[in-house]
């Protein structure tokens, strides 16, 4: 009887589920659908389902679940995650970090691990009591707590006293020296254990409705397969669990050095693969703004990906990402509703209550006005309660968090749509939409969505660009590389010495246009669009049969 390992990969947009036969290594089956954000359970248990399914396979000879996830990348990404604060220990120079907070204590240790200063307890203790209610989780680095970690553990035991969130400790992950570094991984870990509780809870969910009672593990950002437990409580470990699936899959089609490119519906991720090796970072992964401590694989991550939202500013300027929002094709909006809402600036999304929401709104102006009017544009809210910019934009987050709303858009899919280049969803719908916007810019709807895929298509090889500048010289160009192609005095160019390998459901589509810019070639391997869960199930593999 053959025996099969199931690789899940849970994207921004997609959930994809692939069938590998253990024996042979070859894929006998694939599934795809929408990721459910508000319960990724009911996403995980539909493609299970269809899976199986397709290949009339019984779930008692499915032997292992092997999970990638893209969600935490996503969430670090559009800074969606959990609401952290970072509370550093110790005598040092105060830096900042994309969370809610970084406070300062006193207290800290040597190098040689004696205590530098008591631990100002009655400090942290006024701060803890007030910030309880304004985040969803904390995390604490002391200096030297790799040599001595009492005083994140007394600041750990002091918060639990106080707040009963989730608390993660610099000492548990990094043993290197960088405060901010530290300091980084553990609010990345605080930031997205919530995050990655709610995940495997769900794809647990989904495996028992299915008789699937086999282990299942989460494949970690190095390419390692986590079990359950660990993937919770040191979540940080999974942020880049999806270019660790792309990497697996690039370098088990690569013949020598290629660079593997993962286009998504939220993210563009970039993995280095040398020999057909798969790369590990040497200090520790950089995700957005995040430099962390926490290993993975040598990658770069941004975002822009098929679902990127496109919006154009009061001056009308254009501008892709790095939110993800609805196309409008797939959102059910009919196009000629689209003339009531649609235009520039704060009127070019979209917030629409979800059905499942009723009873579990919080209190808040924004919530009440969402509850009584279902759907609204960041414009009409604000012309309604008077909440405008950050105000704003931290009332939806809080929203979102809960996933309580969806937002949709103009985005590179629905261009695509325009151009007769995707046919998956409502396609009036996207011409609709580029009509009105490319109105605004003195554009036909298509002449709009061309200019739209070129920009997408200039922000993916501006991306590469700069992901081999990093590795190489340690330093990011980014602004520079953006801003060369219409310096009025310098003209600067890029080519690529090694081949790309595409993965995702976009990549057929924008990246030949990437090579050509850079002057390279792009190969699309057999089950290239769920490149990420074929990865995850070759990951598996190895881990079972060792």
């Amino acid at each position: 009887m053959e025996q099969y390992i199931i690789g899940i990969d849970t994207g921004g947009t997609y959930t994809d589920a692939v069938l590998l036969d253990i024996a042979t290594r070859r894929v006998a089956a694939t599934a795809k659908v929408p990721t459910t954000h508000f319960d990724l359970s009911r996403g995980a248990g539909r493609v299970l389902s269809e899976l199986l399914g397709k290949s009339a396979v019984d779930a008692r000879q499915v032997l292992a679940v092997s999970i990638s996830s893209t969600l935490a990348t996503n969430s670090v990404v559009e800074n969606k995650g959990a609401r952290v604060a970072v509370i550093v220990i110790g005598y040092v120079r105060h830096f900042k970090l994309p969370v809610t907070a970084v406070v300062f204590v006193k207290g800290g240790h040597t190098i040689d691990g004696k205590e530098e200063e008591p631990l100002d307890l009655d400090y942290l203790v006024g701060l803890v009591q007030g910030l309880k209610d304004e985040v969803d989780a904390y995390g604490i680095c002391a200096a030297m707590s790799m040599h001595n970690p009492t005083h994140e553990l007394v600041a750990e035991k002091a918060i639990a006293m106080l707040d009963p969130k989730p608390v993660f400790c610099s000492h548990r992950i990094s043993r290197l020296t960088g405060m901010h570094e530290r300091a980084a991984t553990a609010g990345l870990h605080a930031k997205l254990m919530p995050v990655m509780g709610r995940f495997i809870d769900g794809v647990g969910q989904a495996m028992a409705s299915l008789g699937l009672h086999c282990p299942a593990v989460v494949i970690g950002g190095n390419g390692s397969p986590l079990e359950v437990s660990r993937a919770v409580s040191e979540a940080g470990l999974t942020v880049a669990s999806g270019p660790a699936c792309t990497a697996h899959f690039g370098a088990a089609h690569a013949a020598g050095d290629a660079l593997v490119i993962d286009v998504g519906g939220t993210t563009t991720d970039i993995a280095m693969v040398e020999g057909g090796r798969v790369l590990l970072a040497g200090e520790g992964c950089t995700i957005g703004e995040w430099k962390t401590h926490v290993e993975a694989v040598d990658m770069h991550t941004a975002g822009i990906g098929g679902d990127s939202h496109v919006h154009i500013d009061e001056r009308g300027v254009l501008s892709i990402g790095p939110g993800r929002v609805t196309p409008l094709a797939m959102s059910g909006e009919r196009a000629d509703s689209l003339a009531g809402w649609l235009d520039v600036d704060n009127r070019s999304r979209l917030i629409v209550l979800r059905p499942e929401a009723a009873g579990q709104l919080p209190p808040g102006e924004v919530a009440a006005l969402l509850g009584q009017q279902g759907r609204l544009t960041p414009a009409d809210i604000r012309q309604r309660t008077g909440l405008g910019g950050v105000p704003l934009n931290v009332e939806l987050e809080k929203l979102t968090r809960r996933n309580l709303i969806d937002e949709c858009g103009f985005t590179p899919t629905d261009a695509l749509h325009v151009l007769g280049k995707l046919s998956l969803g409502d396609g009036e719908a996207a011409r609709r939409g580029a009509d009105i916007l490319g109105g605004a810019m003195g554009l036909g709807g298509e002449d709009f969505a061309r200019l739209v895929i070129q920009r997408t298509e200039e922000q993916i090889a501006n991306l590469v660009v700069d992901y081999v500048i990093r590795r190489t010289w340690q330093n990011s160009l980014a602004a520079f590389i953006s801003g060369s192609k219409n310096h009025p005095v310098l003209a600067v160019d890029f080519a690529i010495k090694v081949p790309l390998i595409g993965v995702g459901a976009a990549a057929r589509t924008l990246l030949p246009r990437v090579a050509e810019m850079l002057r390279t070639s792009v190969s699309f391997p057999e089950n290239c669009e769920v490149g990420n869960a074929v990865g995850a199930a070759l990951i598996g593999l190895e881990g079972y049969r060792a």
